[in-house]
């Protein structure tokens, strides 16, 4: 089991687990793994963002490689570009939708997708033996101008502009103050969309709603829709992988709602597919599949899980409850701008509205919440849990099937020191009455 990298990367608080000790050396680690040149650096708004490219990037060069920074950019975007432009790997600067006072490093191969798992005990072995790369020729650094226009023009190339620019969408954007700022509004534009921005300043503080985009605290979101009566609006996390979208009519959907819509309209066109999805994703996926004779895969929780799994299966597709999509034709990685320009794409080619769309989906009502847990805290979960008359999957936390449709599952976070809970049902009542039930079983373990 890795002993830093959590469920994303590496991530503390900065200053306390965060040190620029530990950034130093976690860097040389991961340069002496890469040992190859040049390596991309980017970051997203946090304050100490723009502090730790610095010991990234000298970091990287006192290992012998050169380091090209790009600045503020969503992770996607360095993930892109580190494959389409030819780097030997990426390292990001972020805790993506962390509180305001974490950060950390998210290295992503030259493949343009995270590290593998094993890669990440190769990683933590190098920095636990001080096994760096010594060198007599320090590395440089420099500056990589192309990143923000290489990125959207990928995006571009997947989708038909034509329509979607025919169509001049009306489309609000809740930025979140995250690092989407710096290129979802660009990319909206190239494609004819008119745009209401919402949280539209990067601060690293994350003033207007919070670094992670969830239903109960994107009533901005919803408000700024319907009084401008736009066709959509969205909602990205801190570093711009993960979306939460809103349809015409204001509703917020879950992140498994707006994946099986566009889950359906990519498999619509590419039948006998293969869908990767976490443990904790809705099993309305499985009939979606159905439909074009499609396969699902289900990992455990994490998106270096789903993307590793769609490189090695070569899957259409990929997705997470969280909102975070995986379009495999443009990278393997959860991409809050691509996952927008598909459901645009969607839109351009039909004669409904979004709320229209969302009617022929399969039944089905998801939830979570999570509750302060450590690891023994856990295992008294696990001891009540297991003693429950259903079906368990035990392969990430706990998971009981409690019957065709329903289920509930458990497990520790591996980026907060937090139990995450999750439930879903056939019916909305159906839903509030198991996750009320197992919250309950669980308070009272603790």
């Amino acid at each position: 089991m890795a002993r830093l990298f959590g469920t994303n990367g590496v991530r503390g608080v900065f200053g306390k687990d965060l040190t620029l000790d530990f950034v130093s050396d976690m860097t040389s680690s991961i340069g002496t793994f890469f040992n190859r040149s040049p390596i991309l650096v980017g970051y997203d708004g946090r304050e100490s963002s723009k502090i730790l490219s610095k010991v990234v990037c000298a970091s990287l060069g006192a290992v012998g490689l050169d380091s090209m920074l790009c600045g503020l950019v969503p992770t996607p975007c360095l993930q892109f570009v580190t494959k389409k432009l030819g780097y030997g790997g990426g390292i990001m600067i972020t805790a993506s939708h962390n509180p305001p006072e974490y950060n950390g490093l998210k290295p992503t191969a030259k493949d343009g997708v995270e590290i593998s798992r094993e890669d990440e005990l190769r990683v933590e072995k190098i920095y636990f033996e001080k096994r760096w790369h010594a060198t007599d020729r320090p590395g440089t650094t420099g500056t990589e101008t192309r990143a923000v226009y290489t990125y959207i023009r990928g995006i571009k190339s997947q989708v038909n502009t034509r329509k979607i620019r025919s169509r001049r969408f009306k489309v609000v954007l809740d930025l979140g103050n995250g690092a989407q700022a710096a290129t979802a509004p660009l990319l909206c534009k190239d494609l004819g969309c008119q745009v209401v921005l919402v949280n539209e300043k990067i601060d690293g503080s994350f003033p207007g709603r919070g670094s992670e985009p969830t239903p109960q605290n994107l009533g901005g979101l919803s408000r700024a829709v319907t009084r401008v009566r736009a066709d959509l609006g969205i909602a990205f996390d801190g570093d711009g992988d993960r979306s939460i979208f809103c349809d015409n009519t204001g509703k917020i959907l879950t992140g498994d709602r707006s994946a099986l819509l566009i889950s359906k309209f990519i498999l619509g066109n590419n039948p006998r597919s293969k869908v990767v999805t976490t443990l904790n994703s809705t099993s309305a996926i499985e009939r979606i599949a159905e439909m074009t004779h499609s396969k699902v895969l289900r990992t455990r929780v994490g998106s270096v899980e789903v993307s590793r799994r769609m490189v090695r299966e070569h899957a259409a597709l990929g997705f997470e409850e969280n909102g975070g999509f995986m379009f495999g034709r443009h990278n393997q990685v959860r991409d809050g701008a691509m996952t927008l320009a598909l459901v645009l794409d969607l839109l351009s080619r039909s004669d409904r509205r979004m709320s229209e769309e969302m009617e022929d989906l399969p039944p089905s009502f998801t939830t979570k919440g999570k509750i302060k847990c450590t690891g023994r805290d856990f295992k008294k979960i696990l001891s009540l849990l297991r003693k429950e008359p259903y079906k368990k999957d035990m392969t990430d936390g706990i998971k009981l099937m409690l019957d065709r449709s329903s289920w509930v599952m458990v497990r520790l976070s591996g980026t907060e020191p937090i139990a995450r809970i999750y439930a879903e049902a056939p019916t909305e009542d159906a839903l509030n009455e198991i996750f009320e039930r197992y919250m309950s079983k669980i308070s009272r373990a603790l």
